[in-house]
């Protein structure tokens, strides 16, 4: 079995080689190429929580990516996310590789935005806000600017020394970046806005943002917990990254639809639909256009076996 850590993926998955990854596995999701399953999330009696995220892949593989979410290790200097993806020989069973999961979801995660940035934004887009400066906020800057030719960033944390250290590194990426007090500030002339926060009530609203703006929201990712107002859910193209995901996991567009502003027909499917070309992306110049980003457990498994191919090739 092989041990792929921090320092590896980190080394060999690239956002430029997961950008290509990520294309191929939405496409391969959508055509019967590979399978995933709702994760499932055991309460601990200490208050924190297991997750699981199994997938199967028609070529050979299945796997699973495994994590503690630990919010009581606020302070103790242990990240609240921990975890291993594993990945095993469909042929016989037999465990593969197991593989830091806290780098693959930062680096996936990005890489899986800038796809939908450049299939549902504007082309050409130049302005970035970034609402939520820690490990995301990297990886969002650091895929999108493979895809936009971006001018600026703006950047938005409660924690101010988050949003510094991000504006910093756009400033080392050659792009003006600038740290703003508030998100309306943030968001009031971006063209792409990626939420990243671990916020459960919204924090942004739809009237802040100019027309033809795209958003990725990505933080919420359970069904009580949201990020973007319910005027913005419901005045914008809503899209997925997987269907059942987003009608059992997804506050953002839950609460809306219970609340009686639309119904099941609003979500317009999925960033794999859009990529394959058989569901329009943006309608008009003028639209709102949003991805839900919940995460799958098919992106996490087919980087275990991109960095396990790469491997057993050398």
């Amino acid at each position: 079995m092989l041990v792929f850590d921090r320092a590896y993926v980190e080394a060999h998955l690239t956002p430029e080689t997961c950008l290509a990854v990520m294309e191929d596995t939405l496409r391969r999701e959508r055509t019967g190429g590979c399978t995933q399953y709702l994760r499932t999330a055991i309460n601990m009696p200490n208050t924190n929580i297991l997750g699981l995220m199994p997938a199967y892949f028609e070529k050979g593989y299945f796997g699973a990516k495994i994590i503690s979410v630990y919010h009581t290790n606020a302070g103790t200097g242990y990240p609240s996310h921990q975890g291993q993806i594993l990945l095993f020989g469909a042929g016989h069973g037999e465990v593969l590789c197991s593989v830091d999961a806290m780098s693959v979801t930062q680096i996936r995660t990005g890489a899986v935005s800038a796809l939908a940035s450049r299939a549902l934004a504007r082309p050409g887009s130049e302005v970035l806000a970034l609402l939520g400066c820690g490990a995301q906020g990297e990886s969002h800057l650091k895929s999108i600017a493979q895809v936009f030719p971006l001018k600026q960033v703006t950047c938005w944390d409660v924690n101010t020394d988050n949003a510094r250290h991000l504006a910093e590194l756009a400033h080392g990426l050659g792009l003006k970046a600038q740290v703003c007090g508030t998100v309306e500030q943030a968001v009031a002339n971006a063209d792409i806005v990626c939420t990243l926060t671990p916020a459960t009530q919204p924090i942004l609203r739809h009237e802040w943002l100019k027309p033809g703006c795209h958003v990725n929201a990505v933080g919420a990712c359970a069904p009580h917990a949201r990020e973007i107002d319910s005027a913005l859910a419901q005045n914008c193209r809503f899209f997925g990254d997987n269907i059942d995901s987003v009608l059992h996991e997804s506050g953002d567009f839950l609460i809306p639809m219970q609340e009686g502003l639309y119904g099941r027909e609003h979500l317009a499917g999925t960033l794999g639909d859009v990529l394959l070309g058989t569901l329009p992306g943006r309608t008009g110049e003028a639209e709102i256009t949003l991805f839900e980003a919940l995460g799958m457990a098919v992106e996490d498994v087919a980087c275990a076996i991109a960095l396990y191919e790469e491997a057993q090739a050398r």
